[in-house]
């Protein structure tokens, strides 16, 4: 398999790491480039914050060198606004800018951005025009299957976008009035694959490695965005890379390894943040590594009283004392704890 190129971009591996508002910082994308994600993609930011100099907003942006192609995601509706903003951040280190053409949360679409411009396909085509014309870096897009049942769009959008110059689309197969439920449409990914020559990315529902197979089996897409099935497990990058590159399945990390990975996460984020912000983000990462535990119910409540960095050790003891209790004791303790 020739490896998936983004304009100059060239990608380690087929699997990519979705963004999500209030997830992908700095360190969460370290983590998931460090165990194979292809490339990674900042939380989304607001092209009039940006064009209004918003010092906040540019701090999101900070790239890490992580060893994968870093994006920067911007959203809006006014096609002049998102070059504007494409401009604006035009010194900043990144590989490409993605377009949020897929967000269903209110707030967004009620602006008439994320979701809400599958409605316009015409739009939609206008909006990579301004952002190409302002960049020098590849342009993609990250978009749904349609905003309801009445308006699948997403074969239109992905030929405008492709034509204003968009050099690889996401295709998230729901529309926004299905948000995340229920299952999702593999013929919309194949039809999208079908009706353009860039690269895209079927995304949605991608939970194991045979779970990416079939969808590039079914669609013919040329990769898969996974986003929150990979929160508290990056290693689903390797073992989704072992099962696309007719590799061997990796070694499933054990109990120590998995908490050693959560901690170095939120210890980089307090010192990215600060206690004060990074915390009640890291109650709800930490959420995640509970995934599949003996004892999970307890130990999800344990995470939400998270309120310094040290309550994370109080939170791994609590773990490991769990598994001890139903007998799964994994206590290899390899790299104790500082």
């Amino acid at each position: 398999m020739e490896p998936i190129k983004i304009g100059n971009v060239i990608l380690p591996h087929r699997a990519v790491f979705g963004p999500m508002a209030g997830f992908t910082d700095a360190p969460c994308r370290r983590l998931m480039a460090e165990h194979g994600a292809g490339y990674t993609v900042s939380e989304m930011v607001s092209s009039r914050a940006l064009t209004y100099h918003d010092h906040k907003t540019v701090s999101l942006l900070k790239a890490e060198d992580n060893g994968a192609p870093y994006g920067v995601q911007i959203f809006g509706e006014v096609p002049e606004i998102m070059g504007a903003a494409a401009a604006e951040i035009e010194q900043y280190d990144f590989d490409f800018l993605d377009i949020n053409m897929g967000c269903p949360a209110p707030k967004i679409v009620s602006g008439g951005a994320g979701s809400r411009l599958m409605m316009d396909p015409d739009l939609c085509g206008r909006i990579v025009e301004q952002v190409k014309k302002n960049t020098s870096r590849p342009v993609t897009v990250k978009i749904r299957k349609g905003w309801d049942a009445d308006h699948v769009t997403a074969v239109e959008v992905a030929k405008a976008c492709q034509q204003a110059g968009a050099a690889a689309i996401a295709v998230h197969a729901r529309t926004r009035e299905q948000m995340y439920t229920p299952g999702i449409d593999l013929s919309i990914i194949a039809a999208v694959k079908e009706a353009v020559q860039v690269p895209v990315f079927g995304n949605g529902d991608i939970h194991s490695a045979e779970d990416a197979v079939e969808m590039i089996r079914q669609t013919g897409c040329d990769g898969v965005m996974i986003a929150r099935a990979a929160l508290g497990d990056p290693w689903l990058f390797e073992r989704v890379n072992a099962a696309l590159e007719g590799q061997p399945a990796p070694k499933a990390p054990n109990l120590q390894a998995r908490m050693n990975a959560l901690r170095r996460q939120v210890e980089e984020m307090v010192g990215l943040k600060g206690e004060y912000v990074a915390m009640p983000q890291a109650r709800a990462q930490a959420i995640h590594y509970m995934k599949g535990l003996r004892g999970a119910a307890n130990l999800r409540r344990v995470c939400c009283e998270l309120q310094y960095l040290t309550d994370i050790d109080r939170l791994i003891e609590a773990v490991f004392e769990e598994q001890r209790k139903a007998g799964e004791a994994d206590d290899q303790r390899e790299v104790p704890f500082p």
